[in-house]
């Protein structure tokens, strides 16, 4: 720069002096952009470290009888953005939504259902909730995270993470539970699951294996600068209007009754559908959610096969819908051209490590830097509880462990106290 300065014939030394003599009008407002983002992420990840995470294994019971919609209600009743209300909450506190992790995990033949939730916050209300909704369930509280039984080893084991998102725009949901009827509850024999696809292939996995999934959610606020953030966010159900007034073709000015119906007479059965179905979808609690799946291969033990990865991104577009909405894969542990993106061989390891420990942590960062199309969406809980619920007797995977015995309370028709004996 000095070098073309030169030759263009400009006296550096007046081509800097202006912007050193205003550096007392620019330099306070550039200090406070760079500060400001480094100053929240610092106050916000040591609230996040005072919580405290805990894992709760969840134990099947031999019959459950519940639709997706019981998982509903247990994302419901979690639901809290941890707002804060004045800005030392917001600056000092470092108060703010937190993230909650729904995970499956195949391994040693077996699936397993897991919750890691920040322990102060939601523990108690997780396990209330799920108690609540699923009667006979068996939570345990895992002593140590069973991520800790991989450490990170180049040489030893070999792995693949990719992120899951919505493909189309957030406010379009994917198939859910009720465009199944699973909400009417229909006979065990006529159920279609959207989660038997993945217990299935998960429960393919050998000895050398894992497949570890889980699905990281962060409730949904409006933010300011009195939540601690610079830019302004728009709700899902603000969101949803515009997008029906734009299915809608609506001026902007307020129709009248009788334009109402003529407009509601254009649109075509299909159209009808989706804003139905956007309306009820965006009156529901939502969350910003990213699905981080991961595949981990033992190569001292066994090969890495790359049909498992194949199924396991097949099984997740089963909630996927033409013209409406569907699970993508933006991004992966992985180039399209390696001799080109990473010819050493360096980044793709690079990558592979901070996704063992960002899936350990529950931490979940955009890996695609440029378009940012990994990004989390935001699903609702309707969309949520679809491809996360306990299952039911419809999937009969051998790798499904349940409860061997139900557990059920006394009668409540016992005598109580001790007997008494009289003589005869």
């Amino acid at each position: 720069m000095y070098w073309i300065l030169s030759v263009m014939g400009i006296d550096i030394g007046n081509a800097l002096s202006y912007p050193i003599l205003l550096s007392p009008i620019w330099l306070p407002f550039m200090l406070f952009f760079l500060a400001f983002e480094r100053w929240q992420w610092f106050v916000r990840q040591k609230f996040v470290i005072n919580q405290g995470r805990t894992t709760l294994r969840i134990k099947l019971p031999q019959e459950v009888f519940r639709s997706p919609e019981a998982m509903e209600n247990v994302l419901t009743q979690s639901f809290y953005a941890n707002k804060p209300y004045n800005l030392m909450m917001a600056y000092i506190d470092g108060r703010a939504p937190l993230v909650n992790s729904f995970e499956m995990v195949a391994s040693n033949g077996e699936i397993k259902f897991y919750i890691n939730v920040p322990t102060k916050k939601f523990k108690n209300i997780v396990e209330a909730q799920l108690y609540a909704q699923y009667p006979g369930i068996e939570i345990v509280e895992e002593p140590v995270d069973y991520t800790a039984e991989i450490k990170w080893n180049p040489k030893k084991y070999d792995l693949m993470s990719f992120h899951i998102v919505k493909k189309e725009d957030e406010v379009l949901p994917i198939k859910t539970y009720i465009d199944l009827g699973l909400d009417k509850m229909p006979k065990e024999e006529e159920k279609t699951d959207p989660m038997a696809p993945l217990i299935e292939h998960m429960s393919q996995v050998k000895a050398h294996e894992r497949i570890w999934v889980q699905i990281l959610m962060k409730p949904e606020m409006k933010t300011s600068f009195s939540t601690g953030d610079l830019s302004k966010y728009v709700e899902l159900v603000d969101r949803a209007k515009e997008k029906i007034d734009e299915i809608m073709k609506r001026d902007k000015y307020e129709p009248t009754a009788e334009e109402e119906g003529v407009s509601n007479s254009r649109l075509t059965p299909g159209e009808r559908s989706l804003v139905e179905t956007i309306e009820r979808n965006s009156g529901k609690f939502a969350f910003h959610t990213a699905i981080r799946a991961m595949y981990i291969v033992d190569e001292e033990s066994g090969k890495f096969r790359g049909d498992m990865i194949t199924g396991l991104l097949k099984a997740f577009t089963q909630v996927n819908v033409m013209n409406r909405n569907e699970l993508k894969v933006p991004w992966r542990t992985d180039f399209d051209y390696q001799f080109l993106s990473d010819p050493t061989g360096n980044r793709r390891i690079k990558y592979k490590k901070m996704e063992l420990e960002d899936y350990k942590n529950r931490y979940y960062y955009p890996r695609d830097y440029v378009n940012h199309s990994d990004a989390m969406k935001v699903m609702t809980v309707e969309e949520l509880a679809t491809i996360y619920h306990l299952p039911g007797q419809v999937i009969v995977s051998p790798g499904l462990a349940r409860v061997e015995s139900q557990k059920r309370s006394a009668p409540g028709n016992l005598p109580v106290g001790t007997p008494t004996h009289t003589e005869a």
